[in-house]
């Protein structure tokens, strides 16, 4: 059966997969991901394939995930969480093994993932958003990536007569400062969750605000590119229990659900980045 490598590489682990071509895992490895040089990253990159690639299994492709800005080439123009920048990955794993290799940012990926593989992936169109220390998303139709906005977290939003990023007061991080502005202090989202949980009057109006904000951007994204559903993921999804029926509500055009693909969405969306772009 026809397989590919897939990897999904984030700021603290880097995870590689065998998949076949019907989306079975047969390898998973682990490993830290090697941060601050350049050069020692590309080389634990080229490792972890070179440790799988044994001569006997002929390849399709590889796939790769990553946490940054990444060109239609594959051409990374920065890594934040990794601490470097300016990677030409692709064209050097290319000449290492003679194989094509596809990388695009791992929001995108995991919106391939929940497109292509998850309960979800019947459906023609859908929109995913994650929601973590950053706000990102990809819109999908027919199982591929669709020009849509590039990056929702600097969506533009109203706040105090201003404009601002969406992600600045809406993102997991973002909670912290919206909170603030209420003259409410807390040291985390999840913090405010629990707060708001637990029925602290204070929490009530940052939080009617933070739905205020999450369900402007739901239902500008659902007027403008009209969604079969929305795919939601990440770090505040922690405390679904507490929000999401809310942002539903606040959404009444919308289908919000929760991902379908769970902790292999990078892995999933990576083969199938490289299945649909062969």
């Amino acid at each position: 059966m026809r397989k590919v490598i897939a990897l999904d590489i984030g700021g603290t682990n880097t995870r590689l997969a065998i998949i076949d071509e019907k989306y079975h895992l047969e390898t998973v490895d682990i490993r830290k991901t090697v941060t601050g040089s350049k050069d020692a990253f590309i080389k634990s990159v080229v490792k972890i394939i070179k440790d799988h690639i044994d001569g006997k299994q002929a390849y399709e492709a590889i796939g790769i995930g990553v946490p940054g800005r990444v060109s239609p080439d594959g051409y990374i123009a920065a890594l934040p969480n990794v601490g470097i920048e300016d990677i030409d990955l692709a064209h050097i794993l290319e000449d290492q093994f003679h194989l094509p290799v596809f990388i695009r940012n791992d929001a995108e990926v995991a919106a391939l993932a929940e497109a292509n593989v998850g309960p979800f992936h019947e459906l023609k169109k859908l929109y995913f958003v994650t929601i973590s220390t950053g706000i990102g998303g990809a819109l999908t139709l027919d199982g591929r990536i669709h020009p849509s906005f590039s990056e929702p977290g600097h969506v533009l939003v109203k706040h105090n007569g201003e404009l601002v990023e969406l992600e600045h007061l809406a993102s997991g991080t973002g909670i912290v400062r919206l909170c603030a502005d209420h003259a409410v202090f807390v040291d985390s989202a999840k913090d405010f969750l629990e707060g708001k949980a637990a029925g602290d009057a204070d929490m009530l109006e940052p939080y009617e605000h933070w739905i205020e904000l999450l369900s402007f951007f739901f239902n500008s994204v659902q007027k403008t590119f009209m969604p079969d559903a929305f795919v939601l993921t990440g770090g505040v999804m922690k405390s679904k229990e507490v929000f999401l029926e809310d942002l539903r509500k606040a959404c009444p055009d919308c289908r919000i659900e929760e991902c379908g693909c769970g902790q292999y969405a990078g892995l999933m969306g990576a083969a199938a980045m490289a299945w649909t772009s062969l």
